[in-house]
């Protein structure tokens, strides 16, 4: 069974080194497992809740979208979208905020942690508390539903919103599923054994402790110039170094083979001098991010490139999404009113003779078609040529029963407004319940 696997990235900085190996690196290398469906989507309604410069947020989703893709990020192998290019999430979103209870979201780490900073403070419980942070994780729980993705690779610190989406789905099942999967209930993948790479000063590499290491920011001249910082003892040339007292050994590794790290701890335990240690450490990293640059520093040259590669990534998330929310609306009740049969009653007969209408037909180079008509006769979708008579048939079959969540997939194109189909279809549909 393939496995649908989603990964946000809000778009509020610059990628380090450390979001190099934490994330980016291993995330691609995941998206290449056989059996895997992987979603890929830049977070920018998010990053709306922790920052409030629409420029950092633009500049970020656009160099966040670079680095994915200079990093070897195959588009034709994933979906690859930005959050705010998919108009059913917000929908969702709202969907979901519907039967969510308030006390869960009380419950939920960040809004408590913001709210006893206050308290500690002697502020009022909810100052400069948003409604974005407060229903922070009702739009990750769409994010997920909306792709009834299976995982979601998070830190520790993320595992409660992935319960919440669970709770949250399980009720909307509940409540509507009429003894259907509406949702997929995810499930959290912790990742035990992703790098952290530690900082310049040997803290968590952050920029909140402005001791990163840049990805691409800078150059070649950028990474020597940080690597040079990085903090080290006094031991001189020709001294034997401890190779755990300083994060320099921690940044190499992420990068060397088994071999090469053996022979780093070696040489400085040997007396090899920091100067040349991080000198070797630079050459080390460079031969993995140097090839990637050039990539990178084209695509922030040109951003319509990563525009047109995100709305393709948006098209393509957009045909799973949209007949998901049409079933979830109809679901609902947020349906489109049409005539329903009465049986037994000249109205019914009358009704029924006004229901939208599927014609076959077969044209004189063999190929078999299908069209949709009004009660007025006007023409509201046409297929396209089929090679046989029974795989038309089919479509239609599925387009009288499922509706406007067949569309989608089917093989068609909308003649009318898509409303008036999607109204037709419903009208179909009902008649047959």
């Amino acid at each position: 069974m393939t496995q649908r696997v989603l990964t946000g990235i809000t778009t509020t900085g610059t990628p380090h080194l450390g979001n190099y190996v934490g994330a980016i690196r291993p995330a691609i290398l995941a998206s290449r497992a056989p059996g895997v469906e992987s979603f890929f989507f830049m977070a920018n309604y998010h990053a709306l809740i922790k920052c409030d410069d629409p420029e950092r947020v633009a500049r970020s989703t656009l160099e966040i979208a670079a680095t994915f893709l200079a990093s070897g990020l195959d588009t034709n192998r994933v979906v690859f979208y930005r959050q705010s290019d998919i108009p059913e999430i917000p929908e969702l979103t709202w969907l979901l905020t519907c039967v969510t209870a308030k006390g869960q979201m009380n419950r939920a780490h960040a809004y408590k942690a913001a709210a006893d900073a206050n308290v500690a403070a002697g502020e009022d419980i909810d100052a400069n508390i948003s409604m974005g942070l407060y229903s922070y994780p009702i739009l990750m729980a769409a994010d997920i539903l909306m792709f009834n993705a299976h995982r979601v690779p998070v830190g520790k610190d993320q595992v409660q919103h992935i319960e919440m989406a669970r709770d949250v789905a399980q009720r909307f099942n509940h409540l509507y599923g009429q003894g259907r999967e509406l949702f997929v209930l995810p499930q959290a993948e912790v990742e035990e054994d992703v790098a952290t790479l530690p900082g310049l000063d040997g803290r968590k590499m952050s920029k909140s402790y402005d001791n990163t290491v840049p990805l691409f920011e800078g150059g070649a001249k950028g990474l020597k110039d940080a690597v040079a910082r990085i903090v080290t003892d006094s031991r001189l040339p020709g001294e034997s170094k401890d190779p755990e007292s300083t994060s320099l050994v921690t940044i190499h590794d992420a990068f060397a083979t088994p071999a090469q790290r053996e022979a780093f701890r070696a040489d400085l335990k040997g007396g090899l001098g920091w100067g040349d240690a991080k000198q070797r450490t630079v050459e080390l990293i460079e031969s993995h991010i140097g090839p990637l640059r050039g990539t990178y520093a084209d695509l922030i040259a040109h951003p319509e490139r990563v525009e047109e590669v995100l709305q393709e990534g948006a098209r393509k998330a957009r045909a799973t999404a949209k007949p998901l929310l049409a079933e979830l609306r109809h679901a609902v009740g947020l349906r489109p009113m049409v005539a329903v049969a009465t049986s037994g009653t000249k109205a019914a007969k009358s009704s029924a003779a006004r229901l939208p209408e599927f014609k076959q037909y077969r044209e004189a180079d063999g190929r078999f078609f299908f069209k949709l008509t009004g009660t007025d006769g006007t023409e509201l979708l046409q297929s396209d040529g089929l090679a046989e008579g029974k795989a038309a048939g089919a479509w239609v079959k599925r387009l009288k029963t499922e509706g406007s969540a067949a569309l989608a997939e089917a093989p068609v194109q909308l003649v009318a407004d898509r409303a008036a189909v999607e109204a037709a279809l419903a009208a179909l549909v009902a008649a047959q319940e």
